[in-house]
């Protein structure tokens, strides 16, 4: 069983069916769990950012930090696996307010917004989410299975 860990910025896909891809410590950022089950392949996205226009040189160097241009990014990197979209199951994590209890910022909000809004527009729907709040959580997929787990702070593991 391979364990692919997802860091901040990062995406990981695989059609293995003993991969795990997991991804730790999501505050304000998004996790995004994309899983085909007629191809058993799946990807996760963790995106600190909503918008790449905010550093257009650092999108450049690293465009899975940002909402705009690492969600496409996953789509079309799980279509070459033989994703599909009519098949996708689509699960959403993250987005809380987490060191900026004043909310000044709003970073979860705005990178959930951003998402939502990408995700209408193509005509794409969540199946499950888990978004908000003041926690940290940590995301895994099962590949193989599809199985995704999501762990809280102070409150325990869920699959989701």
């Amino acid at each position: 069983m391979g364990k692919i860990v997802v860091g901040i910025s990062d995406m990981q896909i695989s059609n293995k069916p003993d991969d795990i891809l997991i991804t730790y410590s999501l505050g304000s950022c998004i996790g995004l769990v994309i899983w085909d089950p007629a191809v058993k392949a799946g990807g996760l996205l963790h995106y600190m950012l909503p918008d790449s226009k905010l550093d257009p040189k650092k999108a450049e160097e690293k465009p899975f930090m940002f909402a705009d241009k690492g969600i496409p990014r996953l789509f079309k990197e799980l279509y070459t696996l033989g994703a599909s979209k009519s098949n996708m199951v689509v699960k959403v994590f993250g987005g809380g307010q987490i060191m900026d209890s004043d909310g000044i910022f709003n970073i979860g909000k705005r990178n959930y917004m951003i998402l939502r809004q990408m995700f209408l527009k193509n005509k794409v729907m969540i199946n499950k989410e888990d978004i908000g709040g003041t926690v940290n959580r940590t995301v895994s997929l099962e590949i193989g299975t599809g199985v995704t787990r999501v762990k809280i702070s102070g409150k325990g593991e869920f699959e989701i």
